[in-house]
């Protein structure tokens, strides 16, 4: 992101906090995509997120981990919301849809493992991507949701199951 255009919304610039937006609406909105599944979930979250991005741009000391930064906002402001649903975790033995009648367009593969991650529960999901996607470690994922590492790392190896069991059936 640009430095002057980062000082400018620092400055309570409108302009450039539509720029921001703009520019940054739809990364974040994948991001979101990733952890919750309702659209209106995920624009209330995307909202939520730009709502705090430039009520705190005046905390960022280095404008060159901005991305990174604004990241970090959507997935906690995700997490969040999941923790307000209590939809978290799920038992192990939960039943799941059957995709297997699913549309036979052919999309990137890409898009098709995000829409395979809509098939796992909220709280498998959130781990799923914690650890694979944006790299946190079971101790942090831990503390982040207030679990125990081990139910981190056992929910992980569920939705990595499921997943490669969806992946099979779906011939992807």
């Amino acid at each position: 992101m640009e430095r002057e255009l980062l000082l400018e919304c620092q400055r309570n610039s409108r302009n450039a906090q539509r720029k921001v937006y703009e520019k940054m609406a739809g990364r974040l909105y994948s991001v979101c995509r990733r952890y919750l599944k309702n659209d209106e979930d995920i624009e209330e979250v995307l909202a939520d997120t730009f709502y705090k991005i430039f009520m705190k741009i005046g905390q960022l000391k280095n404008p060159d981990t901005f991305d990174a930064w604004a990241k970090k906002i959507a997935v906690n402001e995700c997490l969040q919301r999941l923790r307000a649903d209590k939809t978290l975790f799920i038992s192990l033995e939960e039943n799941f849809v059957d995709v297997s009648e699913g549309s036979t367009d052919t999309i990137s593969f890409e898009k098709d493992i995000l829409n395979l991650l809509n098939f796992l529960p909220e709280g498998c999901r959130a781990i799923f991507n914690l650890f694979a996607i944006e790299g946190y470690p079971h101790k942090e994922i831990a503390a982040m949701l207030s679990i125990s590492e081990g139910t981190s790392k056992s929910q992980l190896n569920f939705a990595r199951k499921k997943l490669q069991e969806l992946l099979v059936s779906q011939n992807i």
